[in-house]
């Protein structure tokens, strides 16, 4: 008989120590699945919807038929795994600064790990997501500078609320240039949020992306009742952009 709560792994990290587990929820009569560092509670399989509409709708905008796609976080792999669903993906590096979350993959550890460890269309990297948009070689350690179509971030809770004060500079004007120059002319760039829409940032991103948007997305909240809702922004490379 599996146990009502387990902890699958614990280790430390330069962020903290950083703990998977898994417990059977008696509300939904699931397993839920959530990431901890330190105290603070980071993800719950309970509630992958933004993870997935950050996919869904970073993916619906754009175009080609042979998409490149970059995503910055990997966690539970929600976001990763709904990439692949748009059959126009040709690969999808995931770049994640936690070499333990990608163990977690590795070693199967999470229900979508299957689909994302094994599939010959997904990479890890383990690498800064942050540094990666600042420096020149780009987020392919075997190609500097390779674009990518599409570049999708779920790593801090929103631009104003950071996992890590050092990642301050990318929600600026030249953060968001810097991460602009990695994308091909019309590529995506989506970002989950989860906060309500933020009018500052928006304004910011229209200031160096085309057709920004914010989308609030919806869905059922079975601990607390009602809805919650997360922010996604979507943001086109225009192609007379330098």
């Amino acid at each position: 008989m599996r146990a009502r709560f387990e902890e699958l792994d614990w280790q430390e990290t330069p962020m903290g120590a950083i703990s998977l587990r898994r417990r059977f929820d008696p509300v939904t009569k699931v397993d839920v699945y959530e990431v901890k560092l330190g105290e603070e509670f980071l993800m719950t399989s309970l509630f992958t919807f933004g993870e997935t509409e950050l996919a869904r709708l970073g993916m619906a905008e754009a175009s080609g038929e042979a998409l490149d796609v970059v995503v910055g976080g990997l966690g539970l792999g929600y976001t990763a795994r709904a990439v692949l669903d748009d059959p126009r993906v040709t690969s999808v590096t995931v770049v994640e600064a936690l070499g333990q979350v990608i163990d977690w993959h590795q070693r199967r550890l999470l229900p979508v790990s299957d689909e994302l460890a094994l599939g010959s269309r997904t990479r890890f990297v383990s690498a800064d997501f942050f540094a990666a948009v600042s420096g020149s070689d780009g987020f392919d350690p075997d190609v500097p500078g390779r674009k990518f179509d599409a570049i999708l971030l779920d790593i801090d809770h929103s631009p104003r609320h950071l996992l890590n004060e050092a990642h301050a500079d990318f929600y600026t004007r030249d953060g968001l240039r810097s991460l602009r120059a990695h994308l091909h002319a019309n590529g995506m760039f989506a970002l989950w949020s989860n906060d309500p829409p933020d009018d500052d940032f928006t304004s910011l991103l229209r200031e160096v992306f085309a057709d920004v948007e914010a989308h609030v997305v919806a869905f059922a909240n079975p601990l607390q009742g009602g809805e919650s809702t997360n922010t996604v922004y979507t943001a086109r490379r225009d192609a007379a952009s330098a």
